[in-house]
């Protein structure tokens, strides 16, 4: 198993006030975080160090991956925080810089890796109700991959 990227959830960590020299592994799956640290002297040098990190970083990321039971469930429940009740949809107050106050609900989805999509209804437009029903609607609209963004825009 590798990462998308080689550095992917690894940095170099060198800190000469401390002595510390090393590679440092860092995950988070579902608010839960994971690290270590491969110091340079421990493993015989920088390239075996990264070497290791490299290790048990894949190893960990394959772990995660089979506990997993894939990227559909992780969002289909809303977050505790989430107060709209739907996953991805959220009420957005702005200040603008004139001072006036915009209310909007925001649709946001991921359609693919480290790519993020929003669009936001406006409630003053389209009253509450209907603002947050487009909003739910583009969701799901966009996660099926189809852009929800209504041709004028």
């Amino acid at each position: 198993m590798s990462a998308e990227k080689p550095e992917h959830g690894i940095c170099r960590l060198d800190l000469e006030a401390s002595g510390t020299y090393g590679w440092q592994v860092r995950l988070q799956r579902n608010g839960v975080r994971f690290a270590r640290f491969f110091a340079d002297v421990s493993w015989g040098g920088r390239l075996p160090a990264l070497t290791r990190a490299i290790q048990f970083r894949d190893r960990l990321l394959s772990r995660l991956e089979r506990q997993d039971d894939g990227r559909a469930r992780r969002h289909t429940l809303p977050a505790a925080r989430n107060r709209s009740g739907v996953v991805g949809v959220a009420r957005v107050v702005s200040i603008g810089a004139n001072g006036d106050r915009y209310e909007f609900w925001q649709a946001s989805w991921s359609p693919e890796p480290g790519v993020r999509r929003r669009i936001r209804f406006s409630i003053l437009r389209h009253g509450d109700q209907e603002a947050f029903r487009l909003a739910c609607d583009a969701r799901a609209q966009g996660l099926t991959g189809d852009d929800p963004r209504p041709a004028h825009e």
